[in-house]
């Protein structure tokens, strides 16, 4: 049963959002997906709107409660996430690391001063910035991996002293809920206003009502391109801040030095990680010319390795797809590539999708985002090729290089036009936990990041004494008498 939670009160949700759930390892129908209602959306708004800001000195504390709270339910949570969208547990096991670990970070940058600086100037008087909240914030997270999206929106939210409205997909509702009845159950604790942290469930339209709400002041958001350009536009209207991350198709570059085992094991991993549904999967294979099919070969027989089942089974490797309808678009767009699908001999149950590779398409006709275990193969002459066909997309979140000779490999990366480029690794986790993680083009707008993601929930405010620097001066005239 899906529930909301507004104002501190939990209510059944009612209001079907016009699709049904399925079970991704049997492909069972569950029943309909039911979201919020329009009173209770009205009513999470009215009250984030009169809390306003979540004003405490005590902030750090009880984030940090709310981790401890976040970590006892965290083998819960993942085991909700695989069961909803399809992902071995032995992968959203791991991600539940960032569940508590949201909270924890959140906490310690507040306690290195982050929110708070201050400046002298040439005469001695001090300068005082202060990064405040913006006000209530919307938090909107897709179906791949909702719980752990949420946990790190919700915790730097929170650390600013916003008011969060928690929006999850209504494609996967249940981690994301039992999450958020760990964070209510600590702010309870902590006595912290009912109205600080809310959830609200449903599809576009809940979404829409939420962002274009005047009464909400900043919106991060991470899903597709679509949903992005609308959240953007509603935003716009209301000069409101907003953080976007909408996918990438990103390419791994070979380099013609790199063993084969080393690219065939990277692009595996890349091509099949959260069963293919990641913003960060591969979506171009650029490889050495003459080498396409060797490559392609390898690649297939690594992925033909892998153990597929139910995800809920800690032997599996490769699940299902979260549903039949994501499966159909994923095959529409693979088959629409052109040239020809080399498919993976894998089998599995319910919404699973062969991962397959598609070589002899035309560049300009694999420029889009698929979300699904497919990718497109292209060949290359010389580095300067590769690079263009890297580039050769509007998205720019991540990028891949291969290749033994390390220094080539770091040089063709800081070619590549993208938020984030791994040479010679392909997992998904960031580089180092406080570097930024933007994106370039249409895969975002205004960076992520330990940091970067606190800093946005916030608005600097600079007050200081001016004293002797006025431009010009208000003394009465001298008497020429």
């Amino acid at each position: 049963m899906t529930s909301d939670l507004v104002g501190g009160s939990w209510q059944a949700c009612a209001t079907e959002t016009g699709i049904h759930l399925e079970n991704p390892a049997t492909g069972e129908v569950i029943g309909p997906a039911l979201g919020s209602s329009p009173e209770r959306v009205e009513a999470a708004l009215a009250a984030a709107d009169a809390l306003g800001a979540w004003d405490s000195a005590d902030r750090a504390a009880v984030l940090d409660a709310v981790a401890a709270e976040v970590a006892g339910a965290a083998p819960e949570i993942v085991a909700l996430e695989s069961r909803a969208t399809g992902v071995p547990i032995r992968q959203t096991t791991p991600l539940g690391m960032i569940l508590a670990g949201a909270f924890a970070l959140a906490a310690g940058q507040l306690r290195t001063g982050l929110l708070t600086s201050v400046t002298t100037r040439e005469d001695g008087r001090e300068v005082l910035v202060e990064r405040l909240p913006w006000g209530p914030a919307a938090c909107l997270v897709p179906w791949n991996a909702p719980a752990p999206m949420a946990a790190h929106k919700v915790a730097n939210a929170l650390a600013a002293g916003c008011p969060v409205i928690l929006k999850p997909s209504e494609y996967a509702p249940s981690g994301t809920e039992r999450l958020a009845v760990a964070i209510h159950e600590a702010l309870r604790e902590a006595g912290a206003p009912p109205a600080l942290f809310q959830l609200l469930h449903g599809g576009a339209d809940v979404g829409a009502r939420i962002v274009g709400d005047p009464r909400i002041r900043a919106v991060s958001f991470t899903g597709g391109l679509g949903g992005g350009r609308a959240v953007a536009a509603a935003c716009a209207y209301d000069i409101k801040p907003v953080q976007l991350e909408l996918g990438g198709n990103n390419a791994l570059i070979v380099m013609p030095d790199a063993d084969e085992d080393a690219a065939a094991r990277a692009a595996a991993d890349l091509l099949t990680t959260l069963n293919g549904q990641w913003c960060r999967a591969l979506g171009r294979l650029i490889v050495p010319a003459g080498r396409e099919q060797a490559l392609v070969d390898a690649i297939l027989r690594r992925v033909e390795t892998l153990v597929t089942g139910d995800p809920a089974d800690e032997a599996t490797d490769y699940g299902p797809l979260i549903h039949s309808g994501h499966r159909a678009t994923v095959i529409k767009a693979r088959d629409g590539l052109g040239g020809t699908v080399h498919e993976a001999a894998l089998d599995g149950p319910g919404n699973t999708l062969a991962p397959a590779l598609v070589t002899g398409a035309d560049p300009a006709d694999t420029v889009d985002e698929i979300f699904g275990p497919v990718a497109a193969v292209h060949g290359y002459r010389d580095l300067d090729e590769a690079v263009r066909l890297a580039n050769g997309t509007r998205y720019g979140l991540e990028g891949y290089v291969i290749g033994a000779d390390e220094e080539q490999a770091l040089a063709t990366a800081r070619r590549v036009r993208a938020g984030e480029v791994k040479v010679n690794g392909s997992s998904i986790m960031s580089l180092h936990l406080f570097t930024p993680r933007p994106a370039w083009g249409i895969s975002g707008y205004s960076e992520e990041g330990t940091a970067e993601t606190l800093l946005f929930f916030t608005n600097p405010r600079v007050v200081g004494v001016e004293g002797g620097f006025a431009l010009h001066s208000r003394e009465e005239p001298h008497s020429r008498e």
